[in-house]
């Protein structure tokens, strides 16, 4: 499956969205990227005079890339217009800061797939190359 195809199919919209491009999808895992827009609504009160992206929001981007992406890609025979992804669990550990303006790089092992739940180990990058999290995400991706 094209990866233009699966940023296509993505259910998620800006602001919400945190998937800028996908360098790399196979079966057993994916590498992508986003860049953090410096005006994104969560900069403004966190931290008021030294914004930093969210634990959160970074978290959400290694699911979106990680895990939605490859579950589409893993689940490209099925229709996605009745399809539905719920995140199950997450563990993450920080390490770094995600500034406003800067790109990370996301990559994500598959660790198992069954019965439509996903579970991978992910790590986050920034642009120099140096590990910002890493961690588990599961989710459920399957008919509605």
């Amino acid at each position: 499956m094209d990866p233009q195809k699966i940023l296509n199919l993505l259910p998620f919209a800006p602001p919400f969205l945190f998937v800028e491009e996908l360098q790399e999808i196979t079966e057993d895992g994916v590498r992508g990227s986003h860049t953090f827009d410096p005006e994104s609504f969560f900069y403004k009160g966190h931290f008021k005079d030294y914004p930093l992206t969210p634990g959160v929001i970074l978290t959400e981007c290694m699911g979106q890339i990680g895990v939605v992406c490859l579950g589409i890609f893993l689940l490209r025979d099925e229709d996605f217009n009745d399809c539905a992804v719920s995140l199950s669990s997450t563990s993450i550990d920080f390490f770094l800061p995600v500034f406003p303006g800067e790109k990370v790089e996301v990559i994500s092992e598959k660790i198992y797939f069954r019965f439509n739940k996903l579970k991978c180990a992910v790590k986050m990058l920034n642009g120099e190359g140096k590990l910002v999290c890493r961690g588990e995400i599961s989710g459920m991706i399957g008919k509605r």
